[in-house]
């Protein structure tokens, strides 16, 4: 289980207006909730949490959060709210976590090796799904999976069904769903033969001289 700490303010003011000035002075509004517990408003500073997510995967990823005055919740982020067209996190939702209450999360695959297809006979990996859904404890949530590649040759593929998930997990994601597939190298065309030169000049021609001796006639 992959973890990481982070620490929120909390707000006793919500609405429009008041989001757009804690984002004006490099906030971020977010809500903490959760089983048996009223949603509660926080702060984020809005460097920190962007530093954040460029460290961690943050759907599997449970964060330690510290809220002020020393309370610790383990939680994990729902849902990040992005501006359409800038680089500006407009809102973020945490849910705490309980053990023993199953969480739906999406859990990142990485490839491991260099497909035997690829070494060989020179043919092309591609990772088509990069992360599952699974339903899992949070306890034992797993910050990736491993899929070893080695031995996949040209023309064949793995899928979700391959991946040992874990005791205690139940997966979510359609188990016949390809994860990557090894495909043959692509081949240039070959270059089309130049055509001959045309003919249709001396057919024209011909057919100017038909014309002229059918008016003789």
């Amino acid at each position: 289980m992959a973890t990481a700490s982070f620490s929120a303010t909390t707000r006793s003011a919500t609405g429009k207006g008041v989001a757009r000035k804690l984002r004006a002075a490099g906030k971020v509004p977010a809500v903490i909730y959760g089983h048996a517990r009223e949603p509660q408003a926080l702060e984020l500073d809005a460097h920190q949490f962007q530093l954040l997510l460029e460290k961690v995967p943050y759907t599997s990823t449970v964060i330690e959060l510290e809220i002020a005055g020393g309370k610790m919740a383990r939680t994990l982020i729902r849902e990040i709210q992005r501006h359409p067209f800038k680089k500006q996190i407009i809102h973020v939702d945490f849910q705490e976590l309980v053990a023993g209450e199953k969480v739906t999360v999406k859990v990142p695959v990485h490839l491991v090796g260099t497909p035997e297809g690829v070494r060989v006979g020179g043919g092309l990996l591609d990772h088509i799904l990069h992360e599952i859904e699974i339903s899992v404890d949070p306890s034992n949530i797993p910050a990736h999976y491993n899929v070893d590649v080695s031995s996949l040759t040209i023309g064949h593929s793995i899928h979700v069904s391959d991946i040992a998930l874990g005791e205690g997990v139940e997966l979510l994601t359609d188990a016949g769903a390809t994860i990557c597939v090894c495909a043959a190298p692509k081949v240039e065309a070959e270059a089309a033969p130049a055509a001959d030169a045309p003919a249709e000049p001396e057919l024209i021609r011909k057919a100017k001289a038909d014309e002229a001796e059918a008016e003789k006639k």
